[in-house]
Parts: C-alpha cells; sequence; structure tokens
C-alpha cells in the first residue's frame, strides 16, 4: 500500500547532499586557486614566464570562493556578527533581535541578488568576454548566491519566529 504521506528524512538528505557540495566545490575552489598561483609565481621568478589566463581566472575563482563562502556561512547563520547587545539582553529581546536581523538580511540579500540579476543581463546583452567566454556566465554567480542566502534568511527568519531554534549565531 502507496503512503501519501513524503518521506520526512528525504529534506534533510537532500540538504546535507548540498552541503556536501558547497563544501566540496569549496575546497576544490581554494585547491585550485593555491596551485594555479603557486604555478604562476614558480614560472614568474624561475622561468620568466607566466601563464597568461592566470590572472583573470584567479580573479574569476576568488569571486567563486568568495561567494559560496558566504552561502555555505548563512547556511548555520555563521556570518560575522557584533553580539555584544545581545549577550546582555534578555531572552525575549534576544529572540525579537534575530527575528529582526534574519529578515533584515534576507531583505538585503534579496534586493543585491535582484540588483545583480539586472547587472548580468546587461553584461549579456553587452557580450563582454572573459578568457574568451562570455563575462555573464562567471558573474552568474553573484545573483545566484545572494538569491540563496535570501532563501537562507528566510528560512531562519521563519525558524526564530516560531521559536524552534534559540541557538546564539556563531561569532
Amino acid at each position: 500500500m502507496s503512503s501519501t504521506k513524503s518521506d520526512p528524512t528525504l529534506l534533510p538528505r537532500i540538504l546535507n547532499v548540498i552541503h556536501r557540495f558547497e563544501d566540496s566545490l569549496l575546497a576544490i575552489l581554494l585547491i585550485a586557486m593555491i596551485l594555479l598561483a603557486s604555478a604562476q609565481i614558480v614560472l614568474r621568478n624561475v622561468f620568466e614566464i607566466s601563464i597568461v589566463w592566470a590572472d583573470p581566472l584567479l580573479r574569476i575563482m576568488v569571486l567563486w570562493l568568495a561567494l559560496i563562502g558566504a552561502l555555505a556561512a548563512s547556511r548555520e547563520n555563521k556570518h560575522i556578527s557584533i553580539d555584544v547587545l545581545t549577550r546582555v539582553m534578555n531572552e525575549k529581546t534576544r529572540r525579537a533581535t534575530h527575528i529582526f536581523t534574519s529578515l533584515f538580511t534576507a531583505v538585503v540579500t534579496g534586493l543585491i541578488a535582484y540588483h545583480a540579476g539586472r547587472f548580468v543581463v546587461m553584461e549579456y546583452e553587452t557580450q563582454n568576454l572573459v578568457l574568451g567566454i562570455p563575462a555573464w556566465v562567471f558573474e552568474a554567480i553573484i545573483p545566484a548566491a545572494f538569491a540563496l542566502m535570501a532563501i537562507r534568511y528566510l528560512i531562519h527568519f521563519v525558524q526564530y519566529a516560531k521559536g524552534l531554534i534559540m541557538q546564539e549565531p556563531s561569532s
């Protein structure tokens, strides 16, 4: 007999796969950046040559690393925060503060995602190239990462509002 209820473990398993993918992508990007930058240094200093495409690629990799890192930090609400005031607040005020900051962060990251999306569309229309590839392909991470961060902070907002999580965000 088939059940009409969904598997309660499905969402946590999907999220776990997504989180592992983010973490793996971060590790791969960081290792690749270190190797490529090291190769550039050795080639320039020892052989007085360089890889022409290495510097633009490293800039792109820094962008992706920063945004995927920010996305990973938003997963557990681990962005840098100033918690001097929340440490001395009572529980009710602290909860209200977390609710407000989560909603505010969701709105701000959503606005950034929207405007970054407009920027990527303009880049698409101008057909600028980076490494022979349209620049918008590399820049698409900007609206995507900020949109996902907005969604994650909306989830934090709902969780705080419902009182499901009341742990202090890590600083």
